[in-house]
């Protein structure tokens, strides 16, 4: 594709994904199209090869492909399908002084003042009964259905000094008049089913603004949930365009807004389970799994922060970050970003022979930095591992800036990394070629011969004998087998 075609192909993934739901959805809909088939965790797995994914809670996905050779290491790109939002507390609505609201409670880290004055929709999944059995559906109210109207600036002077918004009173949405049809009869209509088998429902306030193009020649792109459906997008597109005789894995997760820790977050077991599980299902066993590990190289693909217009001295000058400037390749010395110094080298290095511009992003000494899907996994599954992204503007706004350049750019250097010959050949070193051994020129430390001990100075009074006859000569002790002594040893250090 063009990069006019991959920043319309990004708008229409961000446009169908408006809740974390939706967004699996929409890659579950891609990955059946290029081949790959559903497995269910709760089945035996039996394989020799083939295209398969996995997914759990309805909004996280792992998919991989795998060889009929054994799996050495895995080629991996990490994602979250979640965004900052809010999610209703409710179906039947509350009222409230004549009208009827929506209770809501805040997910993630917003900034909460982008939400107001803005026509907002409702997304996510119901669950609901059918006979005897209980199962969720895809809900996507696509109108402009909620508002979350401010206070007049003549009720609140200081409005524009600073304001301390409370969730529980600033940012409830106005659903409708006192008397209003409920929220759950309106879904049931749109899920044709009865009021009272609509059980539950996990819903998400959704920004009614589609993803749209701007600046003088559309360099820009302003869209609710960039952060992080953009590298989910780039990410799956690297994945399909990667050769299928190549092990590799694409991983969407969820809940990474707050901390990572439910059954589909990056804390979880998810990927660990399902890569080890199809080493297992090829016949191999704990031992090739854990060999397939380490032998591992990832990509934990979050967006970054671009240096603002307004705000340039927030940012560290060290990095100059832009808008439509490369991809984003993060460092944190408190290691909340897992790239380090042999792995960010591997990362740029494959840009390098791919034309593909790099920027470097760290945060200022005195900022301590989000954290993102990486070092979280490593809890359960350690890889060595790069964080990347592409730069935005907004992080956690109701609508976020990033640069159309920059989507293809991130898609590309996805593509580049599956389609790479990128190969562990032992810890620390790498090949670029696909080579099993080290290079002719790796230096190897061989440990020095110890010293020797001086042979002693005989004595010539201790060791007279005075005349007594000599002994009798005893036996030769019987030959062990040749071999290194025990002090013996060379233990080779590749020196990258």
């Amino acid at each position: 594709m063009s990069h006019t075609e991959l920043v319309q192909d990004l708008c229409t993934f961000l446009d169908e994904s408006p809740s974390p739901w939706h967004g699996a959805d929409s890659a579950r809909r891609r990955l059946e199209a290029a081949g790959y088939i559903r497995l269910q965790e709760t089945e035996h797995w039996h394989f020799a090869a083939g295209k398969y994914y996995v997914m759990r809670g309805g909004s996280a996905i792992v998919a991989f492909r795998i060889p009929a050779s054994p799996v050495h290491g895995w080629k991996i790109a990490l994602a979250h399908s979640d965004s900052p939002s809010w999610r209703v507390k409710g179906l039947d609505g509350q009222p409230a002084a004549g009208y009827t609201r929506l209770p809501v409670e805040g997910y993630g880290g917003m900034i909460r003042y982008s939400w107001l004055d803005r026509p907002l929709g409702l997304a996510g999944r119901a669950v609901v009964r059918r006979g005897d059995v209980i199962e969720t559906r895809l809900v996507n109210l696509a109108e402009d259905l909620l508002i979350i109207p401010s206070l007049a600036i003549h009720m609140q002077r200081d409005v524009n000094t600073g304001h301390n918004f409370n969730p529980a009173v600033d940012l409830q949405p106005l659903y409708g008049p006192e008397g209003a049809l409920p929220l759950r009869s309106l879904l049931a209509q749109r899920l044709d089913v009865a009021p009272d088998d609509l059980l539950a429902a996990d819903l998400n306030l959704v920004p009614r603004q589609k993803a749209v193009r701007l600046g003088p020649e559309g360099e820009y792109l302003a869209a609710p949930r960039i952060d992080d459906l953009e590298c989910a997008w780039a990410t799956l597109l690297g994945f399909l365009s990667g050769p299928e005789d190549s092990p590799a894995a694409w991983c969407l997760l969820d809940h990474e807004e707050v901390g990572s820790g439910s059954r589909q977050g990056a804390q979880s077991d998810f990927v660990q389970a399902v890569l080890t599980r199809a080493i297992l299902a090829q016949g191999g066993d704990a031992q090739h799994a854990a060999q397939a590990v380490a032998g591992s190289f990832a990509l934990s693909a979050d967006n970054a922060h671009a240096r603002h217009p307004n705000f340039p001295e927030v940012s560290d000058k060290a990095a100059n970050v832009v808008l439509n400037g490369g991809v984003v390749l993060k460092y944190a010395a408190s290691q909340k970003y897992t790239t380090d110094g042999l792995t960010g080298a591997v990362f740029t290095e494959l840009m390098r022979r791919a034309d593909i511009p790099v920027q470097v992003y760290t945060n200022r000494a005195d900022q301590p930095g989000g954290s993102t899907l990486g070092n979280l996994l490593t809890h359960t599954m350690c890889i060595p591992m790069v964080d990347i992204g592409a730069a935005q503007l907004a992080m956690h706004s109701a609508v976020e800036t990033t640069g159309a350049k920059d989507a293809a750019y991130l898609a590309e250097a996805c593509k580049a990394f599956y389609c790479s010959d990128l190969h562990c050949v032992r810890e620390g070193v790498y090949s670029l070629t696909g080579e099993t051994a080290a290079p002719d020129d790796v230096q190897v430390y061989r440990s020095p011969e110890p010293p020797q001990a001086p042979a002693p100075v005989a004595d010539e009074e201790a060791t007279r004998t005075f005349d007594r006859p000599a002994p009798a000569p005893e036996a030769a002790p019987e030959q062990a087998p040749a071999g290194p002594k025990l002090d013996e040893f060379d233990t080779p250090i590749f020196f990258q």
